[in-house]
């Protein structure tokens, strides 16, 4: 049971220049664990899965943060832990200046209509029994909120927002498309004016050609309503056409943080320089030059279990620059010398700001490295 506390006003911190900066949303040391038991009748906590172990970032009124990563890193769980779907095991969720992350069901009442989420499976995320009128007008019932004109009227207007035909009021989610039914996930997050909006990979269930059609839908979104995007996709690209800024998360924790442009041409952190040479690059010329076109990275062994994480670094067991400090020592988020301001980076031996290709590819996986290096010679 939810403890009963009172919601207080968190200081705002100071910027550079003195004044108050207060973003919409600020989330510090946010932490989910899933207990494990074991024991076939007495079930006992035997160890946690660390889904979600020390997070931090911002996200400021009308602004879109990506956040990006493999799957299993702990992505979702963090979009579930800020709407509030799932409880906190520590760490504060500070939105609009008030700590939301143990707040009971009767005081985040006032705030669950600011924000709102998008569901991955737009297959599963509508009732099937319902008409597209009552799923849209369920969120405006269950806030006691009756728009100008009626509620019937309001959906009618947001069906023709998001790009279906208001005619559509009565028919059913089966009726519909995958495309159409993400629409349907989205103008009911629109139904009660949210400020914030936490898109769970929203476009990864639909087919290609419709991908677009949506992030440019939720872009145009963002444009005219002033909706601040959390935008959670393991798509580099889609993430880059939608995102003013960028985390980049590993097995609970974020490795680097900072603008698109940093982000996307000067990363940082060796595992960002991972992900981004493992993105399709239509641009093949200048291959047969040595140092030039984009980086080459292959690494080794999957994401390791989240119960027993790596000490110290987490992506250390993966990393080929991980020396006996990554082992002991935890790095800290934080402004690395020469990167842009805001752009943040835990990694004791960061990378140079660059994706230029190497003299040399990095290849950890020793049978990758076989098949080439008997290629080469052949």
């Amino acid at each position: 049971m939810t403890e009963n506390v009172a919601l207080t006003k968190v200081p705002a911190p100071r910027d550079e220049d003195g004044g108050d900066r207060s973003p919409l949303l600020e989330v510090s040391g946010l932490t989910k664990y899933f207990p494990v038991n074991g024991g076939f009748i007495f079930k006992r906590h035997i160890d946690d899965v660390r889904a979600v172990d020390g997070v931090d970032f911002s996200i400021g009124e009308g602004e879109s943060l990506g956040l990006v990563g493999e799957s299993g890193c702990g992505k979702s769980t963090t979009g579930r832990l800020i709407t509030r779907l799932a409880e906190p095991t520590a760490g504060k969720i500070i939105y609009e200046g008030m700590d939301i992350a143990h707040a009971s069901r009767k005081q985040l009442a006032p705030i669950r209509s600011e924000i709102q989420m998008i569901f991955q499976d737009p297959f599963a995320s509508l009732n099937p029994r319902q008409t597209v009128g009552d799923i849209i007008s369920n969120p405006m019932e269950v806030n006691g909120i009756t728009p100008p004109g009626g509620r019937e009227k309001r959906v009618r207007e947001l069906l023709e927002t998001v790009g279906l035909n208001p005619e559509h009021y009565n028919r059913f989610p089966h009726e519909f498309s995958g495309g159409q039914r993400q629409r349907i996930g989205v103008a009911r997050a629109l139904a009660l004016k949210p400020k914030l909006i936490v898109a769970d990979e929203p476009v990864s269930a639909l087919d290609v050609s419709i991908q677009a059609q949506v992030v440019n839908l939720l872009q145009q979104l963002q444009e005219d309503m002033g909706i601040a995007f959390l935008f959670i996709a393991h798509d580099l690209a889609i993430v880059r056409h939608f995102s003013q800024r960028v985390a980049v998360m590993y097995l609970g924790r974020i490795m680097e943080i900072g603008d698109r442009e940093s982000i996307y041409q000067r990363p940082r952190h060796p595992y960002t320089h991972a992900l981004l040479s493992a993105v399709p690059d239509a641009d093949v010329e200048d291959e047969g030059e040595e140092g030039s076109g984009r980086e080459r990275i292959r690494l080794a062994g999957d994401v390791p279990s989240p119960v027993m994480p790596p000490s110290g670094c987490r992506f250390r067991t993966r990393c080929w620059k991980a020396q006996d400090k990554c082992a002991t020592d935890t790095p800290p988020l934080v402004r690395i010398d020469g990167s842009a301001q805001g752009h943040l980076t835990a990694c004791h031996f960061p990378e140079e700001p660059t994706i230029e290709g190497r003299v040399e590819d990095v290849i950890l996986d020793p049978a990758l490295a076989a098949i080439e290096e008997a290629t080469d010679t052949h």
